[in-house]
């Protein structure tokens, strides 16, 4: 049993780093990624106490993609993860999506920068977001969001856990109903990577680019062999068609269309920790266990 998608206290999990790849290591896990939101903060600290473990450790990381659909809007909506055939015609496009790089062997100076870069942005977004708090008269500062993050990346789960002890919410997908999701008060997008920025990203740093839970693109089924065939070409490498939020009659049609397309599968439980507890590491769609031929066909070494 493996995992190729999880988060740790880096950016957005509850986890250490080294609680995770112990808590890897105890579910019987023989391998795992660990895929932070734009930072690879927490990769050195994972990968050391996965030597120490015997847990074979593929460092990653989650990039968000600006995308602007044709004939759509740049502006992202939040992913429920449900069928895209499902989804009306008028449905708002989404403006971002999320890739991987697994197997980052080699992160140079530029994959250093567009780091610091997206950090810069983060907090920005977080800055603004506390002035909508102020306005709203919820008071805190954003050392008060901080300390909820483990000192690592501050995200939007930092500051549900702020509403919470705050008594604005009762729990994270609350909090993030009331204020944090888009149309609602405290949502405040932000920019994110260019795809082909981010591929070159990826492949200087010798690792594979890999679409994250591709049903949050909201395309139909029809076009999307268009649009990864044409990201293909743009140098993607796979698809994560096992993911916990799609049904598992989907993850089969994503797994049968991405190996048509010439593509990588790739599955992973998007692990968070206790702001997840429905995630479980080593499990996917359909609550199925992530066996090992998903990292055999990666070639990860």
């Amino acid at each position: 049993m493996i995992d190729l998608h999880t988060h740790s206290n880096a950016s957005d999990g509850t986890l250490s780093p080294t609680d995770l790849v112990e808590a890897a290591r105890d579910q019987g896990l023989s391998a795992l990624a660990l895929t932070d939101h734009d930072t690879i903060g927490g990769l050195e600290e994972a990968g050391e106490r996965a030597r120490k473990c015997g847990l074979k450790f593929i460092p990653g990381v989650e990039f968000e993609i600006n995308w602007v659909q044709k004939g759509g809007s740049k502006h992202p909506v939040e992913c429920p993860g449900e069928n895209p055939a499902e989804i009306p015609p008028e449905y708002p496009a989404r403006g971002v999506f999320h890739l991987l790089g697994l197997g980052l062997s080699r992160p140079g100076r530029a994959f250093a920068e567009a780091v610091e870069e997206l950090v810069r942005l983060r907090e920005k977004r977080n800055r603004q977001i506390l002035s909508i708090m102020e306005e709203m008269n919820i008071h805190g500062d954003y050392e008060d969001i901080k300390k909820y993050s483990g000192g690592s990346v501050v995200g939007r789960p930092h500051f549900a856990s702020f509403l919470i002890e705050k008594k604005l919410a009762g729990n994270v997908q609350q909090a993030f109903a009331k204020y944090l999701a888009k149309g609602r008060p405290l949502f405040v997008p932000r920019d994110a990577l260019d795809l082909d920025r981010a591929l070159a990203l990826i492949h200087d740093a010798g690792g594979k680019a890999v679409l994250a839970h591709p049903l949050s693109l909201y395309v139909s089924w029809g076009r999307l062999p268009g649009l990864l065939r044409s990201w293909k070409d743009r140098g993607l490498d796979g698809i994560e068609a096992w993911h916990p939020t799609a049904r598992e009659r989907a993850a089969m049609r994503l797994e049968e269309l991405g190996r048509s397309l010439g593509l990588f599968i790739t599955a992973g439980s998007d692990f968070h920790g206790a702001s997840r507890l429905e995630r479980r590491l080593g499990y996917t769609a359909g609550n199925r266990k992530i066996d090992d031929r998903f990292l055999d066909e990666l070639g990860i070494e």
